[in-house]
């Protein structure tokens, strides 16, 4: 059996002035005094986005907070097949089914818990390409923030699809469709009204 070649790297060793830390030191401020002196005369845009006056486009793909898709009926598109819970890896997702008594095919489930832990939640989407349904989609909503824990765990009531999907602000789902936006340098802002900055509610 053929053994790799094991390759022993060995750091180099500390010069005299090196073990002050003192050049290490002025050499990371010359790098950060380098940068604001281009983002203050140079450059013609700066990364630096004057949030919440102002915010940034972000693109559709944005993996946001999540939305359970409603059949016409208004009653939820999820079938309760626990595909979503499975895939989560940070298994923040909790369903409990029951017997959905309007639907026409025999056995067929609806889920009568379902609630996501938002601050377990790492937003990969992989809840999104598991479903089977297409039930469950991601806004581009990404500003949250909650007082308690419990606040955080979000159920039914406040995941279902509230108002039509055009109006909804999506973000990853199966189809994207045509792109709306195209973002580049420099990153395109929009300008908020001081009344909506100012007072508008979380998560909106």
């Amino acid at each position: 059996m053929n053994t790799p070649d094991v390759v022993v790297c060995d750091a180099k060793p500390l010069r005299f002035l090196q073990r002050f830390y003192l050049i290490e030191v002025f050499k990371g401020l010359a790098v950060t005094l380098r940068h604001f002196l281009g983002n203050l005369f140079a450059r013609k845009y700066t990364v630096t986005v004057e949030w919440p006056e102002v915010k940034r486009e972000y693109s559709e793909r944005l993996r946001g907070r999540h939305i359970l898709l409603t059949r016409d009926d208004g009653s939820p598109r999820c079938v309760a097949c626990y595909m979503c819970e499975t895939a989560c890896p940070a298994e923040c997702i909790y369903i409990e089914a029951e017997e959905d008594p309007s639907s026409t095919v025999e056995w067929e489930k609806r889920p009568r818990v379902f609630t996501i832990d938002l601050l377990r939640c790492v937003y990969c989407g992989f809840c999104v390409d598991a479903c089977p349904k297409e039930a469950i989609i991601m806004s581009r909503t990404h500003e949250m923030a909650f007082v308690t824990r419990g606040e955080a765990i979000v159920g039914l009531p406040e995941l279902l699809q509230k108002g039509p999907v055009a109006k909804l602000d999506l973000g990853y789902r199966p189809y994207f469709g045509a792109p709306r936006s195209h973002i580049s340098l420099p990153v395109p802002v929009r300008s908020v009204a001081p009344e909506i900055a100012e007072g508008s509610p979380v998560g909106r």
